[in-house]
């Protein structure tokens, strides 16, 4: 067995990549084909048309080193053209239209499509690229509002009235809502199907001649309402009408109300007819810088009457309104069938000038590539666009130069997600935390704590990292009041030696003394609390202690 060496590897698989796209380069199937390595100056042309200020940049993918074309501004209109060496029919065979799109920095409002243009016989200019150049399909992602699709019209000349008809897919696919890369891939078929593929996943199929798949449908209908047909004026559209012999009923009152006075209800108990619903707030003072004469006279505000909570209502009793059961209202005869009925008028149907029979559509030749887009986001970055005439080709250019790249922005999003999964469960327990320690906080015996505790909870919650460190700062505060609680307020027990003789009476004598010094200090305390606390009501008026309710 051979073994290759560390590092020589990648380079192979590098070479045998460029050898697979060189081979698919210069394949007979192989229409067109621009991945961007080189600088799209020079080979695609920029409008010059004064509305399309978007700058277009070669530059490379987020986290690869492949280069794209992108869009590099917000909130502009954009437009460039590529042309194919010699038109390309879409009629004879398969035809494949692929091209990768990365929305970057996302899609709020804006395309990311392309269109496949008719040659400029049909009247357009590469130099004056717009929204008028006339194309045979356009295809790609199209995002703003509601509307969120994988657009894929063409353009097709009714042989008939020798008008472009713009026939949409419908129910088409909806754009991946992520910024890694995708491929799109429309599959024109010789029996007529159409499918559509995103990152090589059938997402759509279609048949160009079904009327449920296109709006509107390729082949027109055979007949049309004639445009000249005038409903006649006696024609009556009334299925039902009002009964002409009815009468109204002689007991029927129209003038009753809908609502009289229970003249059954009586007064609850325990009403209190001379409570108002509202007092003044009690209270309430008037503002130091209250001026009657600039601001008039000064009146407290109003709040509910605590009295009225208790009992089942203040104020005049009045009895309450009831359904009227004579009430009927405005008499109204009844519905009958309507005899002159004739349905629902509708014009004649006439022969369609313009309908047509057709085995297959008939595509004009498609001439160039052009993105024409108004896009709200940047960083749209388009890349590896190709025409192909065989789904093989298309696969190969997948699995080589898509799938990669994909790959691996799959596996960093995926680790961006767990991180950020991870991120959320520590700040939903953060928050959790918080939320116990505003409650500790409330708790009365650390009323002396709490603008200290609620300090240092605002600062963790500024800054997450420091909330283990606060959290123990915080635990240290409460179990420090806890030891005060417990230990704070004893004085020691006292210690008494048995002693004897002059021992034990001087010891007597000197407890004695110091006794009595302890009952004059706690007697001078005591007359010192006193005259303080007269003092202090010297100098305040008491304070009404009506409790107000809070509305």
């Amino acid at each position: 067995m051979v073994k290759v060496r560390a590092g020589v590897l990648p380079v192979l698989l590098l070479l045998a990549a460029c050898f697979a796209f060189q081979q698919l380069s210069a394949s007979d199937d192989t229409v067109f084909y621009d991945s961007f390595d080189d600088t799209f100056e020079g080979r695609w042309i920029v409008s010059s048309k004064e509305e399309y200020q978007g700058v277009w940049s070669h530059s490379k993918s987020e986290g690869h080193e492949d280069y794209g074309l992108l869009v590099s501004e917000k909130a502009k209109k954009y437009a460039i053209v590529k042309e194919l060496e010699k038109p390309e029919s879409l009629n004879d065979g398969t035809i494949v239209l692929q091209f990768e799109t990365r929305l970057q920095n996302g899609l709020e409002c804006g395309g990311a499509y392309l269109k496949y243009l008719r040659p400029q016989e049909a009247g357009w200019e590469p130099k004056i690229f717009d929204n008028e150049a006339p194309y045979s399909i356009m295809f790609g992602p199209d995002k703003c509002g509601l509307t969120n699709k994988v657009h894929f019209i063409f353009k097709h000349k009714n042989p008939k009235s020798g008008e472009y008809v713009e026939h949409h897919l419908t129910t088409p696919p909806s754009v991946p809502a992520d910024k890694l890369t995708h491929v799109y891939t429309a599959i024109l078929k010789p029996n007529n199907e159409l499918v559509i593929l995103v990152d090589g996943e059938e997402k759509k199929k279609a048949n160009f001649l079904s009327a449920d798949d296109f709006m509107p449908p390729l082949i027109p209908t055979k007949t049309i309402p004639d445009p000249e047909d005038k409903k006649p004026e006696d024609w009556d559209e009334r299925a039902k009408i009002p009964d002409p012999n009815a009468v109204k009923p002689e007991d029927w009152d129209e003038d009753a109300p809908m609502e009289i006075v229970d003249e059954e209800a009586e007064k609850p108990e325990r009403w209190l007819d001379d409570e108002p619903e509202e007092i003044d707030d009690p209270d309430a003072t008037k503002p130091e810088d209250w001026d009657d004469e600039e601001d008039g006279e000064w009146e407290a505000p109003r709040i509910d009457n605590p009295k009225c909570v208790t009992a089942p209502g203040c104020g005049e009793w009045k009895k309450p309104m009831k359904r009227n059961p004579a009430y009927k209202g405005k008499w109204h005869a009844p519905l009958i069938d309507n005899p002159s009925y004739k349905g629902i008028w509708k014009p004649q149907e006439i022969p369609n000038p313009s309908y047509f029979e057709a085995d297959k559509p008939n595509f004009e030749p498609i001439a160039a590539v052009g993105i024409e887009i108004w896009t709200m986001q940047d960083g749209i970055l388009f890349d590896n666009i190709l025409i192909a005439k065989d789904e093989k080709v298309a696969q190969a250019y997948r699995d080589t130069a898509w799938k990669p790249k994909f790959e691996v922005e799959k596996e960093k999003m995926k680790e961006e997600e767990d991180v950020q999964g991870a991120e959320g469960f520590l700040v939903t327990v953060q928050k959790k935390i918080f939320d116990l320690l505003y409650t500790v906080a409330d708790l009365p015996l650390l009323s002396s704590h709490k603008s200290k505790i609620i300090d240092l909870i605002e600062k963790a919650e500024q800054q997450p990292n420091l909330t283990v460190g606060i959290l123990v700062a915080i635990v240290v505060i409460i179990f420090s009041v806890l030891v005060k609680l417990l230990f704070g307020g004893k004085k020691p027990a006292r210690v008494e030696k048995k002693t004897t003789g002059a021992a034990a009476a001087s010891s007597s004598s000197a407890a004695a003394k110091e006794d009595e010094k302890e009952k004059e200090e706690k007697e001078k305390e005591k007359e010192g609390t006193s005259s303080e606390s007269e003092k202090e009501g010297a100098a305040a008026p008491r304070r009404r202690t009506t409790t107000r309710r809070e509305n």
